[in-house]
């Protein structure tokens, strides 16, 4: 998508000492500069959103309106479908609305706030996967004692301590970020906003910034 998928650019203000420059704003590369394909990508990835969220809240009532599904499985399962919910909800509407607003930028709390849920959902994905191989381990390998074992406190316990833990691996990566922008400047005694030397510029990925 527009904000984490592609690499974005830089575009600075002046401090009012020296040369140094500070982040204001992150420019989106987009997915395409051709105009006339911007609204086949809007329509794709508004199409795709909405199938996403529809699938997703249809296993969501379908678990919660049924008494035979509320078991561990499901019940996993069906906050899994909530974490695609609001995983796709991160990046795919600022996406579109930059298409729209014919707009490619991103402020720095914005683009540090994305980066946050981003890497939140991500994580908690991975635990819940985890969670639910533990929960198909104990039904296979110990089938007497899976009731006792997964009681839904137990399921409780387990769902909270997925949230609890990659939020605070959230919150130390962003941290870590911001701390990293904080203290480091980009010296460019020849910055022009206009000029080509894009290398002396930063460069921000999903995963990784550097200079």
């Amino acid at each position: 998508p527009d904000n984490l998928a592609s690499p974005a650019l830089c575009d600075h203000h002046h401090m009012e000492a020296g040369n140094d420059t500070q982040i204001s704003e992150f420019l989106s590369l987009g997915l395409s500069k051709e105009a006339e394909l911007k609204p086949l990508i809007f329509g794709f990835f508004l199409s795709m959103y909405l199938i996403t969220v529809f699938v997703n809240l249809l296993i969501i009532l379908a678990v919660s309106s049924d008494s035979h599904l509320h078991t561990p499985m499901y019940f996993f399962l069906s906050n899994l479908s909530f974490l695609g919910i609001c995983f796709t909800s991160i990046t795919i509407p600022k996406m579109l609305l930059n298409i729209q607003m014919q707009s490619k930028g991103i402020t720095y709390e914005g683009c540090i706030t994305q980066m946050y849920f981003f890497m939140l959902f991500v994580v908690l994905d991975t635990f819940l996967l985890t969670v639910m191989a533990y929960d198909r381990f104990v039904a296979i390998c110990y089938p007497l004692h899976y009731p006792v074992i997964m009681n839904p406190v137990f399921c409780a316990l387990l769902l909270l301590v997925s949230w609890i833990m990659s939020a605070l691996n959230s919150l130390l990566q962003s941290l870590m970020l911001l701390g990293f922008l904080s203290v480091q400047t980009w010296k460019s005694p020849t910055f022009s906003v206009k000029s080509n030397k894009w290398s002396n510029l930063p460069v921000l990925t999903p995963f990784s910034m550097t200079q």
